[in-house]
């Protein structure tokens, strides 16, 4: 199964200055450990030291925040696409 992700220009250094990349997983969590194979580092930009999302990231499937889903543990089928998105704040 092959899903899209979107890459943030802030991690297209862990890609190979690639803005999209094809990954397999039935699942976020899947999805990521299989993002750290293909990019290596990026998983510990993604993740914390207890591998739960930083809560300055969001995450899209198919234009859906995964908060309201089912978190790292969202289904996920093939042609998907699955969008991170740094949290922008400012006052």
């Amino acid at each position: 199964m092959t899903v899209k992700v979107l890459v943030p220009t802030a991690l297209q250094k862990f890609t190979s200055d690639r803005a999209t990349i094809e990954c397999d997983g039935d699942s976020i969590a899947e999805l990521l450990d299989a993002l750290e194979v293909s990019c290596p580092g990026v998983k510990a930009r993604l993740c914390d030291e207890s591998g739960q999302l930083r809560r300055f990231l969001n995450l899209y499937v198919n234009d859906e925040d995964i908060r309201f889903l089912d978190g790292t543990g969202t289904p996920l089928k093939d042609g998907d696409q699955v969008s991170i998105v740094p949290a922008v704040a400012g006052g």
